[in-house]
């Protein structure tokens, strides 16, 4: 490919709407254009590095006797009513009628459209187990796409789904996805990945797990502990609090806190340490606005995915009305009687001399005991694990936060969906049995731009060999030197023969120019041709990331750009 024809232009100013790098690098490198909110065209550079991405996928799914299918982008909504998700997903997932008026949707994802293909055909136990996969087009309906091809609204995914007659054989396979998806991120250039322990969201099932790469500009935190190999996405993780009395129970006492609304204003005035206190954080279903109140230790936050789970609903921040019984700002356990689901989290268990709202305006109680004063509370996991602390798996202190990109993940679906759309087998004793899913997911556009933002510098991408747009940049100095330009012509046609892929600038342009552009395209290998070289009969052979920087003689150029092409692979 000569870079004078390559559609796309290259600059060097940083469009002022990237916040990320990566989307920074991608959009003034010339790998792709905005159309819309959280929807891009692909320029041929990025169009190469997700197509080597995809055939990394392809052969590690392949290899662990994945078929390769593909299912439609709009798929009737009646298929999405026999699972329920019709309702009960979001906005993120895009509905609308065709002109027969037909309901339809875009897939944001193909649980229905798998279960739909295979479920005549996998009426046997003898057809089992069996895993297919596609790479195909989703749309999800992101309210706030952000970083690039971080968080779109249109992608390109692999999405695989296993059907098993028993746990035990869906737990075998789930673990040679798990080593594969380790391969494919490896393959790809970040090994570093790492696998958490998730929530299954509107995914459903019982066990899943996230591939993250850990960096700084990562939208999902990640808990991770110093001690032992525990690493779980914060949604998932346990928070585990050491719960002790504070000395003898104290009376109960109303305290006139006026005006003092936050659990910090309180403490404050009252000299208590935060985690001596009882806070409320109130949230509304979004079926029916019933109010979910939830009691927690102050020093604490909600953990909003815990609670959804739990409620078996979606929930949104209260807007608390003067006819709900609830008073804002002074709200707590004791004698609250307005109509609301309440929870308490186990960080209140067994303690006791807190303080909280008295459920009156400008009033706290002190001296609050849980078991004394609230009967009847249930109690669960509704908190946010804290950076320090204590880890679920070996119960030390070791508890770090990390923030991290989403890059992959795998579910153990169960029946869920087989149930709901009736999709049966017959046994070897003739009875009728559900499948058991499992459901495998990378998303390859956002691989591409995690790859991109875990080897840059302030130039331009430094891609792996593995996925590079191109194997060498080719760079002739003074094209109009005809020496230089033969040289770089002879040299263009013998890598190309040898199967090199080679992206050849012989363009007019300065030095500067030139390799401005190769930094932002990012190719491991660059080969310098020059006038000044030529009177040495040697050619510079330098890899983007500047690990290797030498003359080579032209006789032996194609050599030792072979060799240094296997060893970066």
């Amino acid at each position: 490919m000569k870079l004078e024809k390559l559609v796309g232009e290259r600059f060097k100013e940083k469009p002022a709407d990237c916040v990320v790098d990566s989307h920074a690098l991608m959009i003034r490198g010339g790998y792709m254009k905005p159309v819309a909110n959280g929807i891009f065209s692909q320029y041929m550079p990025l169009k190469r590095v997700c197509k080597k991405i995809e055939n990394i996928i392809r052969e590690e799914m392949d290899a662990i006797d994945g078929q390769e299918v593909l299912f439609p982008v709009a798929l009737p909504a009646a298929l999405w009513d026999e699972s329920g998700r019709y309702e009960s997903v979001g906005s993120e997932l895009l509905r609308f009628t065709d002109r027969n008026n037909a309901r339809m949707v875009l897939g944001m994802t193909h649980e229905e459209a798998a279960v739909q293909l295979v479920r005549e055909y996998a009426n046997s136990y003898t057809k089992y187990p069996f895993m297919i996969y596609q790479i195909q087009t989703k749309f999800r309906d992101e309210a706030r796409p952000r970083a690039g091809l971080i968080r779109v609204r249109e992608f390109t995914m692999k999405d695989a789904y296993s059907f098993h007659t028993s746990q035990e054989d869906l737990e075998d396979y789930y673990q040679k996805c798990y080593d594969a998806y380790n391969r494919i991120f490896a393959r790809a250039g970040v090994p570093d990945v790492v696998a958490v322990a998730s929530d299954s969201g509107m995914m459903g099932g019982n066990l899943s797990h996230e591939y993250m790469l850990l960096t700084d500009i990562g939208e999902d935190s990640i808990a991770i502990c110093k001690e032992c190999d525990y690493k779980a996405n914060m949604e998932a993780a346990e928070c585990i609090t050491e719960n002790t009395k504070n000395g003898e129970d104290a009376e109960l006492k109303k305290v006139h806190t006026p005006d003092m609304k936050t659990i910090e204003d309180v403490c404050a005035f009252l000299n208590e340490p935060v985690e001596k206190s009882c806070k409320a954080v109130v949230y509304q279903k979004n079926s029916d606005d019933e109010y979910i109140v939830i009691f927690l230790r102050g020093d604490l936050d909600v953990n909003e995915t815990k609670v959804k789970n739990f409620i078996g609903d979606n929930i949104h921040p209260a807007v608390i009305t003067e006819d709900s019984g609830i008073v804002a700002g002074f709200i707590g356990p004791v004698n609250f009687n307005a109509k609301a689901t309440v929870l308490f989290d186990n960080s209140l268990k067994g303690t006791n001399n807190l303080s909280c709202g008295a459920n009156e305006a400008d009033y706290h109680y002190t001296g609050m005991c849980i078991d004394r004063d609230v009967k009847d509370g249930t109690f669960g996991d509704f908190a946010k694990i804290t950076d320090g602390g204590i880890c679920p798996c070996c119960g030390k202190k070791a508890i770090s936060i990390s923030r991290g990109i989403e890059v992959g993940n795998i579910f153990q679906l169960g029946t869920k969906y087989t149930k709901t759309m009736n999709m049966t087998y017959l046994d070897k004793d003739g009875k009728a049995q559900y499948p058991i899913m499992g459901c495998y997911g990378i998303g390859v556009g956002r691989l591409a731009a995690s790859v991109c933002e875990a080897h840059h510098d302030e130039y331009g991408p430094i891609w792996p060999m593995s996925i590079a747009p191109w194997q060498v940049h080719l760079c002739c100095l003074r094209s109009d030197d005809v020496a230089a330009k033969e040289c770089a012509d002879n040299l263009y046609d013998t890598l190309q023969k040898n199967g090199i892929e080679v992206i050849y600038d012989d363009r007019k342009v300065r030095p500067g120019v030139m390799f401005s552009d190769a930094d932002l395209l990012g190719v491991p290998v660059r080969v310098i041709v020059s006038p000044r070289n030529m009177e040495e009969s040697v050619v510079e052979l330098v890899t983007r990331d500047k690990s290797v920087q030498e003359k080579v003689s032209i006789e032996k150029i194609t050599d030792r750009v072979k060799e240094l092409i296997a060893e970066m692979q």
